[in-house]
């Protein structure tokens, strides 16, 4: 349906840039609307949930494996199309204000999101077709993340990273 059609929206191009990839080009979390929040702090707060499955007190749903914390610690804030793949498709001719713009999105609340730190470390820079959630019921969701993110910012997609989005579309 829907993510199908978002899929085929996608402009499909090569990877570039591999070689000029360095984190630090993007900026880190920074407390943009000076309220002593910064992005991280922001994402917590928005993704906070009153009674997770098992945690009557509050905490955090991770989509990628269906773990509840209370815990913050325990996760990491992720760039859905992380960093390195946005530099691949496109990001690498963005200005430093842009970049920053990207890294703190907080305008759109598919771009970032709180996630354990193992799944985000697992899934490092990779696209859908290296990398899916292990919680196959987030798929869905994330597809339609990725491709809401992809299309929002003018990145492009590979040709495997198309395959593996159509594919997923499939079970959606």
């Amino acid at each position: 349906g829907d993510v199908a059609a978002s899929i085929v929206q996608l402009s499909v191009a090569p990877e570039t840039g591999q070689d000029s990839y360095d984190r630090d080009l993007f900026a880190s979390w920074f407390d943009a609307d000076d309220n002593g929040c910064d992005t991280r702090c922001e994402v917590l707060a928005a993704e906070r949930l009153d009674t997770p499955p098992g945690l009557p007190n509050g905490g955090w749903l991770s989509a990628y494996d269906g773990y509840t914390t209370a815990d913050e610690s325990e996760l990491d804030i992720d760039h859905l199309v992380p960093l390195g793949e946005a530099w691949r498709s496109g990001a690498s001719r963005w200005d430093p204000e842009r970049r920053a713009a990207y890294a703190n999105d907080l305008d759109a609340p598919q771009t970032l999101i709180a996630v354990t730190a193992a799944t985000n470390r697992s899934k490092s820079d990779s696209d859908p077709a290296v990398w899916q959630p292990p919680n196959t019921d987030a798929w869905c969701a994330y597809l339609s993340d990725w491709v809401t993110v992809k299309l929002r910012w003018g990145l492009t997609a590979d040709p495997g990273e198309v395959r593996a989005l159509t594919n997923m579309a499939a079970k959606c």
